[in-house]
């Protein structure tokens, strides 16, 4: 389910409410460095015809106009959300445009919170780290504890260290939200469910103390076929441990 736009919506998040999406990649393509197996994106491999990536000129045009749209209908918008077809922090323009769209959010839409979803795979680089803190919700992933399980649900880009993605997410200092994607898949050989899974990640979290934790579960087609979705009532269970330490944690399934 490819973006065709670089601003889309508003649509309805499970997470977010109101959210007018932008989208930082290809309009007709996918650029990642993550190939999920419940991406609704789809593989990477079948988003390869288009390469072109919006400019901050583009991305800021395309903002504004709609939001100047949305207040002329007097649409409320919850998020401006970072997210689309990939990785939004791997356009070159990335700290350029949370700057634009943080003065269009002041000016056209105040009442709107400014969000990121992404990867966490570039948090520790630096122009990315202080981009990110400027927004609302940093809102970075992590679906499993070591490199040996991320490697079967997330398919990162070689070079990825789960260890350096730690590191460099402590240097929020707990001001950033952290989302986990939970599902299980035999063929894949993955159940978030599994204690080196589930147990693996409590312990990232009481490491990193994020504001807010964000646990969901499949929604929409996914490539890989068979994979098989949580209930609420099974992730309140699973992450139980972490509310009766007084973690904030929000479920949707």
């Amino acid at each position: 389910m490819l973006r065709e736009e670089t601003v889309f919506g508003p649509i309805h998040s499970r997470r977010l409410g109101t959210s007018l999406g932008i989208n930082l990649l290809p309009e007709k393509g996918k650029i990642c460095n993550f190939d999920c197996i419940y991406c609704e994106c789809g593989w990477n491999k079948d988003g390869r015809d288009d390469t072109l990536l919006p400019s901050a000129e583009k991305v800021r045009t395309d903002l504004e106009r709609m939001l100047l749209r949305l207040q002329k209908e007097g649409t409320k918008v919850d998020s401006i959300t970072f997210s689309g077809d990939g990785e939004p922090t791997l356009n070159p323009e990335f700290p350029q445009i949370i700057d634009d769209t943080l003065a269009l959010r002041d000016q056209l839409a105040p009442s709107a919170k400014v969000s990121v979803l992404s990867n966490a795979t570039r948090v520790h680089l630096p122009v990315v780290f202080h981009a990110l803190c400027k927004v609302d919700n940093p809102i970075m992933k992590i679906d499993a504890p070591t490199n040996e399980l991320i490697a079967k649900i997330n398919h990162p880009a070689p070079g990825y260290d789960i260890a350096r993605v730690i590191e460099a997410l402590k240097q929020f200092k707990g001001d950033f939200i952290l989302q986990t994607c939970m599902l299980r898949s035999r063929e894949y050989d993955f159940d978030s469910s599994r204690p080196e899974v589930l147990e693996g990640w409590m312990e990232i979290v009481r490491q990193l103390r994020p504001r807010e934790i964000m646990v969901y579960t499949i929604d929409r087609p996914t490539p890989a076929q068979g994979l098989e979705k949580f209930t609420p009532d099974e992730m309140a269970h699973l992450v139980q441990p972490l509310i009766d330490e007084g973690f904030l944690i929000q479920i949707k399934g």
